[in-house]
Protein backbone atom coordinates (compact mmCIF):
# COMPACT_ATOMS: atom_id res chain seq x y z
CA UNK A 1 0.00 0.00 0.00
CA UNK A 2 1.07 3.35 -0.78
CA UNK A 3 2.22 5.78 1.93
CA UNK A 4 0.27 8.71 2.21
CA UNK A 5 1.31 12.06 0.41
CA UNK A 6 2.78 14.79 3.16
CA UNK A 7 0.47 17.46 3.67
CA UNK A 8 1.80 20.82 3.04
CA UNK A 9 2.90 22.43 6.25
CA UNK A 10 0.62 24.90 7.80
CA UNK A 11 2.21 28.50 7.11
CA UNK A 12 2.53 30.64 10.49
CA UNK A 13 4.02 33.91 10.86
CA UNK A 14 7.67 33.64 12.19
CA UNK A 15 8.16 33.69 15.96
CA UNK A 16 10.35 36.10 17.33
CA UNK A 17 12.83 35.62 19.91
CA UNK A 18 10.54 36.78 22.95
CA UNK A 19 7.69 34.60 21.75
CA UNK A 20 10.48 31.33 21.67
CA UNK A 21 11.18 32.28 25.14
CA UNK A 22 7.96 32.53 26.10
CA UNK A 23 7.27 28.87 24.37
CA UNK A 24 10.14 27.68 25.54
CA UNK A 25 8.97 28.86 29.15
CA UNK A 26 5.95 27.12 28.98
CA UNK A 27 6.79 23.97 27.76
CA UNK A 28 9.85 23.66 30.43
CA UNK A 29 6.74 24.04 32.77
CA UNK A 30 5.48 21.16 31.24
CA UNK A 31 8.26 19.17 31.70
CA UNK A 32 9.12 20.45 35.23
CA UNK A 33 6.12 18.73 36.27
CA UNK A 34 7.24 15.08 35.31
CA UNK A 35 10.55 15.41 36.25
CA UNK A 36 9.94 16.70 39.99
CA UNK A 37 7.22 13.95 40.05
CA UNK A 38 9.75 11.43 40.20
CA UNK A 39 12.11 12.85 42.85
CA UNK A 40 9.49 14.27 45.13
CA UNK A 41 7.76 10.78 46.04
CA UNK A 42 10.63 8.98 47.28
CA UNK A 43 11.17 11.08 50.79
CA UNK A 44 7.63 10.82 51.58
CA UNK A 45 7.16 6.96 50.99
CA UNK A 46 7.79 6.54 54.68
CA UNK A 47 5.04 8.71 55.49
CA UNK A 48 2.73 7.34 53.50
CA UNK A 49 3.32 4.02 54.68
CA UNK A 50 2.72 4.76 58.02
CA UNK A 51 -0.55 6.57 56.97
CA UNK A 52 -1.72 3.67 54.53
CA UNK A 53 -0.07 0.55 55.31
CA UNK A 54 0.99 -1.54 52.73
CA UNK A 55 4.63 -1.22 53.23
CA UNK A 56 5.90 -3.86 51.35
CA UNK A 57 4.14 -2.55 48.09
CA UNK A 58 5.76 0.95 48.99
CA UNK A 59 7.88 0.01 46.12
CA UNK A 60 5.26 -0.31 43.45
CA UNK A 61 4.66 4.31 44.10
CA UNK A 62 7.20 4.24 42.40
CA UNK A 63 7.69 1.60 40.05
CA UNK A 64 3.97 1.61 38.57
CA UNK A 65 5.04 5.75 37.47
CA UNK A 66 8.37 4.61 36.23
CA UNK A 67 6.58 1.45 34.09
CA UNK A 68 3.41 3.56 32.51
CA UNK A 69 5.64 7.03 31.67
CA UNK A 70 8.76 4.88 29.85
CA UNK A 71 5.77 2.26 28.03
CA UNK A 72 3.63 5.46 26.94
CA UNK A 73 6.53 7.92 26.02
CA UNK A 74 6.57 6.62 21.82
CA UNK A 75 3.50 7.03 21.39
CA UNK A 76 2.91 10.18 22.38
CA UNK A 77 5.43 11.28 19.84
CA UNK A 78 3.92 9.20 17.45
CA UNK A 79 0.31 10.42 18.12
CA UNK A 80 1.62 14.39 18.20
CA UNK A 81 3.33 13.74 14.34
CA UNK A 82 0.06 13.24 13.32
CA UNK A 83 -2.50 15.57 15.07
CA UNK A 84 -0.03 18.23 16.47
CA UNK A 85 1.83 18.85 19.45
CA UNK A 86 -0.77 21.05 21.27
CA UNK A 87 -3.27 18.77 21.57
CA UNK A 88 -1.24 16.33 22.61
CA UNK A 89 0.60 18.00 25.25
CA UNK A 90 -2.75 19.39 26.54
CA UNK A 91 -4.37 15.89 26.99
CA UNK A 92 -0.43 14.92 28.54
CA UNK A 93 -0.86 17.71 31.26
CA UNK A 94 -4.41 16.67 31.81
CA UNK A 95 -3.77 13.21 32.17
CA UNK A 96 -0.95 14.22 34.23
CA UNK A 97 -3.35 16.26 36.37
CA UNK A 98 -6.35 14.01 36.52
CA UNK A 99 -3.09 11.48 37.85
CA UNK A 100 -2.16 13.73 40.46
CA UNK A 101 -5.82 14.53 42.21
CA UNK A 102 -6.79 10.89 42.11
CA UNK A 103 -3.14 10.13 43.97
CA UNK A 104 -3.89 12.84 46.66
CA UNK A 105 -7.13 11.66 46.77
CA UNK A 106 -6.13 7.45 47.61
CA UNK A 107 -7.78 6.24 50.16
CA UNK A 108 -5.67 3.33 50.57
CA UNK A 109 -2.52 1.89 48.98
CA UNK A 110 -3.61 -0.17 46.11
CA UNK A 111 -5.77 2.89 45.10
CA UNK A 112 -2.56 4.84 45.11
CA UNK A 113 -0.33 2.77 43.05
CA UNK A 114 -3.37 2.58 40.50
CA UNK A 115 -3.29 6.51 40.44
CA UNK A 116 0.58 7.01 40.33
CA UNK A 117 0.10 4.21 37.02
CA UNK A 118 -2.49 6.90 35.65
CA UNK A 119 -0.33 9.85 36.75
CA UNK A 120 2.64 8.46 34.72
CA UNK A 121 0.29 8.03 31.32
CA UNK A 122 0.44 11.61 31.53
CA UNK A 123 4.16 12.44 32.65
CA UNK A 124 5.41 9.80 29.75
CA UNK A 125 5.15 12.19 27.10
CA UNK A 126 5.45 15.54 28.85
CA UNK A 127 9.36 15.11 28.39
CA UNK A 128 10.08 13.83 24.89
CA UNK A 129 6.99 16.38 23.67
CA UNK A 130 8.81 19.82 24.97
CA UNK A 131 11.90 18.51 23.39
CA UNK A 132 9.94 18.25 20.16
CA UNK A 133 8.44 21.57 20.47
CA UNK A 134 11.36 23.22 20.77
CA UNK A 135 13.03 21.53 17.66
CA UNK A 136 9.84 22.65 15.72
CA UNK A 137 10.92 26.50 16.96
CA UNK A 138 14.65 26.39 16.59
CA UNK A 139 17.15 25.69 14.31
CA UNK A 140 19.23 22.74 14.54
CA UNK A 141 22.03 24.88 14.90
CA UNK A 142 20.90 27.02 17.83
CA UNK A 143 19.36 23.93 19.58
CA UNK A 144 21.80 22.97 21.53
CA UNK A 145 22.24 25.97 24.17
CA UNK A 146 18.17 25.57 24.72
CA UNK A 147 19.40 22.18 25.67
CA UNK A 148 21.07 23.20 28.66
CA UNK A 149 17.60 24.77 30.08
CA UNK A 150 16.66 21.21 29.62
CA UNK A 151 19.37 20.01 31.73
CA UNK A 152 19.04 22.82 33.96
CA UNK A 153 15.26 22.14 34.46
CA UNK A 154 16.17 18.43 35.11
CA UNK A 155 18.77 19.50 38.03
CA UNK A 156 16.11 21.91 39.46
CA UNK A 157 13.87 19.10 40.05
CA UNK A 158 16.77 16.59 40.84
CA UNK A 159 17.30 19.39 44.07
CA UNK A 160 14.04 20.40 44.90
CA UNK A 161 12.28 16.87 44.67
CA UNK A 162 13.41 15.55 47.93
CA UNK A 163 13.72 18.66 50.06
CA UNK A 164 10.06 19.86 49.10
CA UNK A 165 8.58 15.91 49.07
CA UNK A 166 10.50 15.75 53.13
CA UNK A 167 8.93 19.16 53.75
CA UNK A 168 5.48 18.71 52.44
CA UNK A 169 5.27 15.28 54.45
CA UNK A 170 6.87 16.55 57.63
CA UNK A 171 4.82 19.87 58.38
CA UNK A 172 1.51 19.71 55.77
CA UNK A 173 0.34 16.50 55.15
CA UNK A 174 1.92 13.54 51.75
CA UNK A 175 -1.00 14.22 49.67
CA UNK A 176 0.57 18.02 49.66
CA UNK A 177 3.50 16.02 46.79
CA UNK A 178 0.39 15.48 44.56
CA UNK A 179 -1.75 18.54 45.02
CA UNK A 180 0.99 20.86 44.33
CA UNK A 181 0.99 19.39 40.47
CA UNK A 182 -2.80 20.87 40.45
CA UNK A 183 -1.30 24.39 39.96
CA UNK A 184 1.68 24.14 38.53
CA UNK A 185 -0.09 21.97 35.81
CA UNK A 186 -2.88 24.63 35.50
CA UNK A 187 -0.26 27.48 34.86
CA UNK A 188 1.80 25.19 32.27
CA UNK A 189 -1.85 24.44 30.56
CA UNK A 190 -2.84 27.78 30.30
CA UNK A 191 1.01 28.99 28.84
CA UNK A 192 0.87 26.26 26.26
CA UNK A 193 -2.40 26.57 25.31
CA UNK A 194 -2.62 29.61 23.69
CA UNK A 195 1.45 29.78 23.22
CA UNK A 196 1.35 26.45 21.14
CA UNK A 197 -1.51 28.16 18.42
CA UNK A 198 1.89 29.63 17.10
CA UNK A 199 4.23 26.52 15.99
CA UNK A 200 4.51 25.58 12.60
CA UNK A 201 2.64 22.32 11.96
CA UNK A 202 3.80 19.90 10.18
CA UNK A 203 1.70 16.44 10.76
CA UNK A 204 -0.02 14.41 7.78
CA UNK A 205 -2.60 12.40 7.90
CA UNK A 206 -2.07 9.07 8.28
CA UNK A 207 -3.24 6.23 11.04
CA UNK A 208 -1.95 5.45 14.38
CA UNK A 209 -0.70 1.48 14.38
CA UNK A 210 -3.19 0.48 17.25
CA UNK A 211 -1.52 -3.34 17.37
CA UNK A 212 2.07 -2.12 17.40
CA UNK A 213 1.33 0.81 20.38
CA UNK A 214 -0.10 -1.89 22.33
CA UNK A 215 2.78 -4.62 22.14
CA UNK A 216 5.33 -2.26 22.84
CA UNK A 217 3.70 -0.98 25.47
CA UNK A 218 2.94 -4.35 26.91
CA UNK A 219 6.90 -5.87 26.16
CA UNK A 220 8.05 -2.56 27.94
CA UNK A 221 5.52 -2.84 30.79
CA UNK A 222 6.40 -6.66 31.39
CA UNK A 223 10.11 -5.94 30.92
CA UNK A 224 10.63 -3.00 33.50
CA UNK A 225 8.45 -5.16 36.15
CA UNK A 226 10.93 -8.17 35.78
CA UNK A 227 13.70 -5.26 36.34
CA UNK A 228 12.21 -4.14 39.11
CA UNK A 229 11.08 -7.20 41.17
CA UNK A 230 14.60 -8.76 39.71
CA UNK A 231 16.90 -9.40 43.04
CA UNK A 232 14.88 -7.41 44.88
CA UNK A 233 11.33 -9.30 45.43
CA UNK A 234 12.59 -12.50 43.89
CA UNK A 235 16.19 -14.00 43.04
CA UNK A 236 17.12 -13.11 39.46
CA UNK A 237 17.05 -17.38 38.98
CA UNK A 238 13.53 -17.41 40.17
CA UNK A 239 10.74 -18.96 38.11
CA UNK A 240 8.28 -15.94 38.13
CA UNK A 241 11.82 -13.58 37.12
CA UNK A 242 12.49 -15.69 34.58
CA UNK A 243 9.05 -16.15 33.49
CA UNK A 244 8.90 -12.62 32.98
CA UNK A 245 11.83 -12.06 31.43
CA UNK A 246 10.65 -14.71 28.83
CA UNK A 247 7.24 -13.44 28.55
CA UNK A 248 9.18 -10.17 27.49
CA UNK A 249 11.29 -11.36 24.67
CA UNK A 250 8.12 -12.73 23.01
CA UNK A 251 6.27 -10.11 23.30
CA UNK A 252 8.99 -8.04 21.87
CA UNK A 253 9.50 -10.34 19.07
CA UNK A 254 6.15 -9.55 18.27
CA UNK A 255 6.52 -5.74 17.97
CA UNK A 256 9.48 -6.54 15.89
CA UNK A 257 7.28 -8.81 13.63
CA UNK A 258 4.61 -5.77 13.68
CA UNK A 259 7.07 -3.21 12.53
CA UNK A 260 7.70 -5.42 9.58
CA UNK A 261 4.43 -5.85 8.50
CA UNK A 262 2.19 -2.92 9.43
CA UNK A 263 1.76 -0.60 6.45
CA UNK A 264 2.56 2.57 9.25
CA UNK A 265 4.41 1.17 12.33
CA UNK A 266 4.31 2.66 15.55
CA UNK A 267 8.06 2.97 14.93
CA UNK A 268 9.42 3.81 10.58
CA UNK A 269 11.86 0.84 10.08
CA UNK A 270 13.55 4.20 8.46
CA UNK A 271 14.62 5.26 12.09
CA UNK A 272 16.32 1.91 12.73
CA UNK A 273 17.91 2.48 9.08
CA UNK A 274 19.49 6.09 10.30
CA UNK A 275 22.64 5.43 11.11
CA UNK A 276 22.58 8.77 13.24
CA UNK A 277 19.74 7.74 15.15
CA UNK A 278 21.06 4.31 16.10
CA UNK A 279 24.32 5.66 17.41
CA UNK A 280 22.80 8.43 18.92
CA UNK A 281 20.59 6.71 20.83
CA UNK A 282 22.89 4.08 21.71
CA UNK A 283 25.35 6.54 23.15
CA UNK A 284 22.20 8.44 25.15
CA UNK A 285 21.10 4.50 25.82
CA UNK A 286 24.34 3.76 28.12
CA UNK A 287 25.34 7.32 29.24
CA UNK A 288 21.84 7.97 30.84
CA UNK A 289 21.81 4.45 32.60
CA UNK A 290 25.11 5.12 33.96
CA UNK A 291 23.65 8.50 35.14
CA UNK A 292 21.06 6.82 36.82
CA UNK A 293 22.61 3.92 38.03
CA UNK A 294 25.26 6.34 39.76
CA UNK A 295 23.04 8.54 41.31
CA UNK A 296 20.63 5.60 43.17
CA UNK A 297 23.97 3.69 44.51
CA UNK A 298 26.61 6.09 44.92
CA UNK A 299 24.62 7.47 48.70
CA UNK A 300 25.13 3.80 49.43
CA UNK A 301 28.72 3.70 48.58
CA UNK A 302 29.09 7.25 50.80
CA UNK A 303 27.29 6.08 53.41
CA UNK A 304 28.39 2.54 53.73
CA UNK A 305 32.28 2.94 52.61
CA UNK A 306 32.75 7.27 52.76
CA UNK A 307 30.78 6.56 56.78
CA UNK A 308 28.90 9.76 55.93
CA UNK A 309 25.34 10.86 57.44
CA UNK A 310 22.44 10.59 54.85
CA UNK A 311 22.27 14.58 55.25
CA UNK A 312 25.96 14.66 54.10
CA UNK A 313 26.19 12.02 51.76
CA UNK A 314 23.68 14.11 49.98
CA UNK A 315 25.18 17.11 49.96
CA UNK A 316 28.62 15.28 48.64
CA UNK A 317 26.16 14.04 45.72
CA UNK A 318 25.67 17.60 44.36
CA UNK A 319 28.45 17.69 41.94
CA UNK A 320 27.25 14.34 40.49
CA UNK A 321 23.69 15.81 40.16
CA UNK A 322 25.09 19.62 38.74
CA UNK A 323 27.96 18.67 36.59
CA UNK A 324 25.73 17.44 33.25
CA UNK A 325 24.04 20.90 33.83
CA UNK A 326 28.08 22.05 33.27
CA UNK A 327 28.47 19.72 30.25
CA UNK A 328 25.71 20.42 28.48
CA UNK A 329 26.21 23.81 28.90
CA UNK A 330 29.54 23.55 27.30
CA UNK A 331 28.12 21.07 24.68
CA UNK A 332 25.42 23.23 23.53
CA UNK A 333 27.46 26.23 22.92
CA UNK A 334 29.82 24.01 21.06
CA UNK A 335 27.28 23.23 18.71
CA UNK A 336 26.47 26.52 17.48
CA UNK A 337 30.09 27.89 17.51
CA UNK A 338 32.05 24.76 15.19
CA UNK A 339 31.15 22.48 12.90
CA UNK A 340 32.77 19.29 14.41
CA UNK A 341 30.35 19.23 17.28
CA UNK A 342 31.17 15.43 17.98
CA UNK A 343 34.72 16.74 19.80
CA UNK A 344 32.56 18.12 23.10
CA UNK A 345 31.29 14.85 23.86
CA UNK A 346 34.25 12.78 22.63
CA UNK A 347 36.23 14.87 25.24
CA UNK A 348 33.16 14.66 27.98
CA UNK A 349 32.87 10.86 27.45
CA UNK A 350 36.62 10.36 27.96
CA UNK A 351 37.17 12.40 30.90
CA UNK A 352 34.24 10.79 32.53
CA UNK A 353 35.91 7.25 31.62
CA UNK A 354 39.09 8.47 33.53
CA UNK A 355 36.73 9.80 36.20
CA UNK A 356 35.00 6.27 36.64
CA UNK A 357 38.34 4.24 36.63
CA UNK A 358 39.84 6.61 39.03
CA UNK A 359 36.60 6.09 41.52
CA UNK A 360 37.36 2.45 40.92
CA UNK A 361 40.71 2.27 41.82
CA UNK A 362 41.69 5.04 44.31
CA UNK A 363 38.14 6.21 45.64
CA UNK A 364 38.23 4.00 48.99
CA UNK A 365 41.70 6.34 49.65
CA UNK A 366 40.52 9.83 48.58
CA UNK A 367 39.17 12.50 51.10
CA UNK A 368 35.19 13.42 50.50
CA UNK A 369 36.57 16.19 48.50
CA UNK A 370 38.49 14.18 46.09
CA UNK A 371 35.01 12.02 45.36
CA UNK A 372 33.29 15.09 45.17
CA UNK A 373 35.84 16.49 42.30
CA UNK A 374 35.24 12.72 40.23
CA UNK A 375 32.00 12.94 40.93
CA UNK A 376 31.85 16.81 39.38
CA UNK A 377 33.93 15.32 36.32
CA UNK A 378 31.93 12.61 35.56
CA UNK A 379 28.97 14.38 35.48
CA UNK A 380 30.03 17.45 33.29
CA UNK A 381 31.34 14.35 30.75
CA UNK A 382 27.95 12.75 30.30
CA UNK A 383 26.25 16.03 30.29
CA UNK A 384 28.17 16.59 26.97
CA UNK A 385 26.34 13.84 25.43
CA UNK A 386 22.73 14.40 25.71
CA UNK A 387 22.37 17.87 23.98
CA UNK A 388 24.29 16.86 21.16
CA UNK A 389 22.60 13.08 20.92
CA UNK A 390 18.97 14.86 21.20
CA UNK A 391 19.98 17.33 18.36
CA UNK A 392 21.82 15.37 16.36
CA UNK A 393 18.86 13.09 16.34
CA UNK A 394 16.51 15.91 15.17
CA UNK A 395 18.67 17.45 12.83
CA UNK A 396 18.79 13.51 10.74
CA UNK A 397 14.99 12.77 10.54
CA UNK A 398 12.47 14.21 8.43
CA UNK A 399 10.13 17.17 10.13
CA UNK A 400 6.89 14.70 10.14
CA UNK A 401 9.04 12.26 12.03
CA UNK A 402 10.77 14.48 14.72
CA UNK A 403 8.08 13.74 17.67
CA UNK A 404 8.73 9.64 16.99
CA UNK A 405 12.28 10.21 16.95
CA UNK A 406 12.73 12.16 19.78
CA UNK A 407 10.27 10.05 21.54
CA UNK A 408 12.11 7.06 20.42
CA UNK A 409 15.47 8.55 21.98
CA UNK A 410 13.59 9.46 25.30
CA UNK A 411 12.19 5.68 25.26
CA UNK A 412 15.43 4.59 25.00
CA UNK A 413 16.81 6.48 27.56
CA UNK A 414 14.33 5.33 30.17
CA UNK A 415 14.83 1.78 29.21
CA UNK A 416 18.02 2.07 29.25
CA UNK A 417 18.01 3.62 32.94
CA UNK A 418 16.10 0.68 34.29
CA UNK A 419 18.04 -2.29 32.50
CA UNK A 420 21.33 -0.09 34.41
CA UNK A 421 20.17 0.11 37.70
CA UNK A 422 18.76 -3.25 37.64
CA UNK A 423 22.48 -4.96 36.43
CA UNK A 424 24.61 -2.49 38.89
CA UNK A 425 21.76 -3.76 41.69
CA UNK A 426 22.71 -7.63 40.14
CA UNK A 427 26.68 -6.73 41.36
CA UNK A 428 26.23 -5.13 44.56
CA UNK A 429 24.08 -7.71 45.68
CA UNK A 430 26.02 -10.41 44.10
CA UNK A 431 28.85 -8.90 45.95
CA UNK A 432 27.56 -8.76 49.24
CA UNK A 433 26.40 -5.74 49.84
CA UNK A 434 23.64 -6.56 52.11
CA UNK A 435 26.00 -8.85 54.00
CA UNK A 436 28.06 -6.04 54.36
CA UNK A 437 25.49 -3.68 55.50
CA UNK A 438 24.40 -6.00 58.61
CA UNK A 439 28.25 -6.91 58.99
CA UNK A 440 29.25 -2.63 59.09
CA UNK A 441 26.44 -2.62 61.52
CA UNK A 442 26.88 -5.74 63.23
CA UNK A 443 31.06 -5.28 64.34
CA UNK A 444 32.38 -7.18 61.71
CA UNK A 445 33.80 -3.89 59.98
CA UNK A 446 37.18 -5.17 58.22
CA UNK A 447 36.12 -8.36 56.59
CA UNK A 448 32.72 -6.85 55.48
CA UNK A 449 34.27 -3.38 54.73
CA UNK A 450 36.54 -5.07 52.15
CA UNK A 451 33.26 -7.37 50.94
CA UNK A 452 31.66 -4.05 49.60
CA UNK A 453 34.51 -1.96 48.15
CA UNK A 454 35.31 -5.00 45.99
CA UNK A 455 31.57 -4.96 44.80
CA UNK A 456 31.38 -0.99 44.22
CA UNK A 457 34.81 -1.36 42.23
CA UNK A 458 33.32 -3.79 39.96
CA UNK A 459 30.04 -1.64 39.71
CA UNK A 460 32.81 1.11 38.95
CA UNK A 461 34.18 -0.70 36.15
CA UNK A 462 31.31 -1.65 34.66
CA UNK A 463 30.37 2.01 34.50
CA UNK A 464 33.33 2.77 32.94
CA UNK A 465 32.43 -0.14 30.28
CA UNK A 466 28.94 1.10 29.20
CA UNK A 467 30.87 4.97 28.81
CA UNK A 468 33.22 3.26 26.28
CA UNK A 469 30.67 1.62 24.72
CA UNK A 470 28.58 5.46 24.37
CA UNK A 471 32.30 6.83 23.57
CA UNK A 472 32.29 4.51 20.25
CA UNK A 473 28.64 5.23 19.79
CA UNK A 474 29.45 8.98 19.15
CA UNK A 475 33.24 8.24 17.38
CA UNK A 476 30.56 5.94 14.92
CA UNK A 477 27.88 8.17 14.21
CA UNK A 478 27.83 10.44 11.54
CA UNK A 479 28.41 14.30 11.77
CA UNK A 480 26.09 15.57 9.51
CA UNK A 481 26.00 19.66 8.84
CA UNK A 482 23.54 21.42 11.58
CA UNK A 483 20.69 22.79 9.61
CA UNK A 484 20.81 26.59 10.55
CA UNK A 485 17.46 27.75 8.91
CA UNK A 486 14.22 26.96 10.84
CA UNK A 487 13.27 23.51 11.66
CA UNK A 488 10.68 23.33 9.18
CA UNK A 489 13.21 24.43 5.71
Amino acid sequence: MNAPEPVAPIVAPPLDHAQIRLIIVGVLMAMFLAALDQTIVATALPTIGRDLGGFELLPWIVTSYLITSTAITPLYGKVSDIVGRRPTLLVGILTFVAGSVACALAPNILSLIAARALQGLGGGGLISLAQTIIADIVAPKERGRYQVYIAGMYTSASLLGPVLGGLFSEHLHWSAIFWINVPLGAVAFAMTNSLLRKLPRHERPHALDVPGALLIMAATSVLMLALSWGGVRYPWGSVPILGLIAAAAVLWVLFGLRLGHADEPLIPLSLFANSVVRHATGAACCAMGVFVGLTIYVPVYLELVAGLSAGSSGLALLPLMVGTVVGATVSGQAMKRIEHYKRSPLIGLSIAIAATMGLALFASRLPVAGLMALFGCLSAGLGTVLPVTTVAVQNAVSIHQMGIATGGVNFFRSLGGAMVVAAFGAILLGGGVAAGFHGIGGGNVAGSLDQVLAAFRHLFLAAAALLAVALAFIARMEERPLRSGKAGA
